[in-house]
């Protein structure tokens, strides 16, 4: 039966009688469930005075589960000693009977029951007396016929430790006629129309009281987590300065573009298991411009453009080997050799931002799977003051102006320079990023022109939010130990603030 009618019925109640009534005496009496006169109670009193409503609680008590099963079949210890047959039973044996465990020890507490230890084939259990009075039993069943008062407190309390009965709050409605009551009422509108304004019949109709103390719902929506505003920051800062995003849509990477073509050598110690995930299947790519690896080829076992190269014997069957990017300077390295087929030459200014994979331990700065930011630029007669300006362009952007330059090694960059800002909460120089200018011996096999000069930077996504949000732990900001009210709490990233 809907709150409708039988908010009607509660009317013709309260109009056919001299005081009110109660909630769960009319539920009961027309056959309802307590919570459907509750709503139309409640529905009412959204019309105003038409009814006043008291709210009352009362105290009762009721079988759990649990005690309905002991009400009827008996109590556990009294289960345990109709179970015993005039021989005795093995203890092992009745431990094994549904009521075994909490039976045993309740009826011994009570001494209806008596174990003989030395007996053959183990303790057995006898009967201690000839008959036993299930109180338990009786106390529940009092309490199921409506009778709970005439047990004790500590009766009830020793009964509700036994989780067979639980007190309940029970709270119902005392209602009785308000101010402006009426048995024929009409349902109030809670919003003006456009046409009820067009029509001009909003002048007859009843609106619904508006509760300005009402707050509202709020809205429900995912939050961005910390990294991934702090990227949509650097992806802006990007793109602002002219740069054009680099596809990067590979985790899985070979041997040859992730290390041969940036001129890092075979025996390199990154290629190392310690340092790099190979991949097991697929093992091995297959897919190659034959003319550019010939080159590669020959820049590092026999040297060109000026070089000697490294004067090994170059595999290719290691330069095939599978693996999850170690860094995204691999996908520069295919965006560098596509601008390269590009003819004429026009200068290029590239970015990216995504996942690398390094065989790391794992500490308060470093991870095995992070981010990795790179800025690529190429053009004729770039220097390292070209690269210093544009990285102090760059980090001033994102709000970060203490910072420090270190020269530093890396195979496929000369000069190379590591980045350090100071991070308050760790209180050390922490390095952000590592940068360079491409060498010939890795540009020059591309194709690109003589002459040309590629600088870039490369940073962690996760090392920048670690500052901005004063985070002192990497595995706070990424993995399992991640607090999700964290990301519900941080603001919007503003880095040049």
């Amino acid at each position: 039966m809907a709150d409708g009618p039988v908010a009607q019925l509660l009317l013709q109640r309260l109009e056919g009688g001299d005081g009110g009534l109660d909630s769960l005496e009319l539920a009961s009496a027309l056959g309802l469930d307590h919570q459907v006169v509750v709503g139309a109670v409640k529905s009412l009193q959204a019309l105003g005075e038409v009814i006043e409503a008291e709210l009352r609680s009362t105290q009762r008590w009721e079988l759990t589960p649990e005690g309905q099963e002991t009400a009827q079949d008996g109590s556990h210890e009294a289960r345990v000693f109709h179970s015993l047959p005039p021989e005795g039973l093995v203890q092992s044996e009745l431990m094994k009977l549904p009521s075994g465990k909490v039976g045993f020890s309740k009826a011994m507490s009570n001494k209806w029951i008596r174990v003989e230890k030395n007996a053959p084939g183990g303790p057995r259990v006898f009967r201690a007396v000839d008959s036993v009075q299930d109180l338990v039993q009786a106390k529940l069943r009092l309490v199921q016929e409506g009778e709970a008062e005439h047990l004790s407190e500590k009766e009830r309390n020793e009964l509700k430790k036994r989780k067979l009965l639980s007190e309940m709050t029970l709270k119902t409605y005392w209602v009785s006629k308000g101010s402006a009551f009426s048995t024929s009422i009409s349902k109030q509108e809670a919003e003006l129309s456009p046409e009820m304004i067009s029509s001009g019949s909003w002048r007859d109709v009843k609106f619904k009281a508006y509760n300005f103390s009402s707050k509202g719902i709020l809205p429900e929506g995912g939050h961005l987590h910390p990294l991934m505003k702090v990227r949509t920051q650097f992806r802006q800062i990007f793109l602002e300065m002219g740069f054009t995003e680099m596809p990067t849509d590979n985790f899985i990477e070979s041997s040859f573009w992730n290390f041969d073509a940036l001129f890092q050598p075979q025996q390199h110690p990154a290629r190392d298991q310690h340092d790099t995930f190979f991949l097991k299947d697929p093992a091995e790519a297959l897919d190659f411009p034959m003319d550019y690896v010939e080159r590669v080829k020959r820049i590092h076992s026999q040297g060109g453009y000026g070089s000697q190269g490294y004067k090994y014997d170059w595999k290719m069957e290691e330069a095939q080997k599978n693996l999850l990017r170690t860094h995204t300077t691999a996908a520069s390295a295919r965006a560098l050799y596509r601008l390269a087929q590009k003819k004429p030459f026009s200068p290029a200014k590239y970015f990216s931002i995504d996942r690398v994979f390094r065989n790391e331990t794992l500490d308060a700065t470093h991870l095995a799977e992070f981010h990795q930011i790179e800025g690529v630029v190429a053009d004729y007669g770039l220097t390292l003051g070209h690269l210093m300006g544009i990285l102090k362009e760059f980090f001033t952007k994102l709000g970060i102006t203490n910072l420090r330059f270190k020269p530093a090694y890396n195979p496929y960059t000369e000069p190379s320079m590591e980045v350090f800002n100071y991070h308050q909460g760790l209180k050390k120089w922490v390095e952000v990023g590592n940068s360079g200018v491409f060498r010939p011996e890795m540009l020059l096999p591309m194709g690109l022109p003589e002459g040309i000069s590629v600088i870039a930077w490369g940073l962690s996504l996760e090392r920048p939010t670690m500052i901005k949000y004063g985070i002192n732990n990497i595995r706070e900001l990424v993995g399992h130990k991640v607090n999700l009210q964290m990301v519900y709490d941080n603001p919007l990233c503003r880095l040049d603030t």
